[in-house]
């Protein structure tokens, strides 16, 4: 196949474009930045200088694809409608990728027993988000589904908590990055509150083997979760703490005056929980993961 990946230069973007080409795909993919076009290319990825702003880039893009992976943001919405619209009638695959704090559950760092299924997105499902952030997500999500009804074989890949060096030009994950950076600045390690509140993970090749079977044979308009497993952010930041030689973990108020972590992102983020089961990616795409301690890989950072 022929495939085109937007936020080629990520780290999610970049590892599912490494994935395709190491599978014997053509990937061109979409950069914002000329200046790692080069670099980009040498990772035998055709690169093309444009944004998600830049609605006739896509749509040309998409129409010569055979294709579509969405992977520079799950929130703007006027990409998602223009790639929509160049797909349409074509039966092509268009996946999108979304994330699992739309589901996400507190914001002071406790546990919360409440777990999310792939259903929640089902047609028939009443199921909103309580923040407005979410709620804008999961409309894009929808919009992705019912794009079903257009002939594109569209499906939503909403990724939980995901570590792992990534294989393209982004090499970090987000919220581990956020924990290690306010570690090795600060000295101690530190989580929200107790550091009890849970999320569930995913490795990035794992993640990145799953982008490359839903391109193959996903069934047009499905939701899938993608986790396998979930842990603490105690227990995270306690490897953390172990791996860099650090003291810690210790409880932090996001208020706190000398917080590097902006207080909405350690709230609704690093604060939240984010527990979700996905059982499609297996019993339709046939996801087969290999890694399943993010604890252990945090240990050997």
């Amino acid at each position: 196949m022929h495939v085109f990946v937007t936020g080629a230069s990520g780290y999610i973007g970049g590892s599912v474009a490494a994935r395709l080409i190491q599978a014997g795909h053509t990937v061109t993919g979409l950069i914002r930045d000329q200046a790692k076009a080069e670099d980009l290319a040498r990772l035998g990825c055709r690169p093309v200088v444009g944004t998600l702003d830049d609605p006739a880039v896509l749509t040309e893009q998409a129409r010569r694809a055979d294709g579509v992976v969405n992977a520079a943001s799950s929130d703007h919405r006027g990409a998602v409608e223009a790639l929509i619209a160049a797909l349409a009638g074509s039966g092509k695959p268009l996946i999108h990728t979304s994330g699992s704090s739309i589901v996400g559950v507190g914001a002071d760092g406790e546990a919360s027993g409440k777990t999310f299924g792939e259903d929640i997105l089902d047609a028939d499902s009443a199921w909103e988000p309580d923040h407005p952030i979410r709620k804008a997500r999961l409309a894009i999500d929808r919009l992705v589904l019912s794009a079903a009804e257009k002939d594109v074989r569209s499906a939503v890949l909403c990724n939980s908590l995901i570590y792992g060096p990534g294989r393209g030009l982004g090499r970090d994950s987000v919220l581990i990055a956020a924990l290690v950076h306010q570690a090795r600045s600060g000295g101690v390690v530190r989580h929200v509150g107790s550091g009890g509140n849970i999320w569930s993970n995913v490795h990035i090749d794992d993640m990145a083997d799953l982008y490359l079977l839903a391109l193959e044979k996903t069934p047009a308009g499905t939701f899938y979760f993608v986790e396998n497993g979930e842990e603490s952010f105690a227990a995270m930041t306690g490897a953390i703490a172990r791996s860099l030689g650090l003291p810690g973990p210790r409880p932090w108020d996001p208020d706190s005056p000398d917080n590097v972590w902006d207080p909405q992102f350690a709230r609704h983020a690093l604060g939240s929980n984010s527990r979700v089961r996905g059982t499609r990616t297996r019993d339709l795409l046939g996801w087969r993961p290999r890694h399943r301690s993010i604890t252990d890989w945090l240990t050997d950072l």
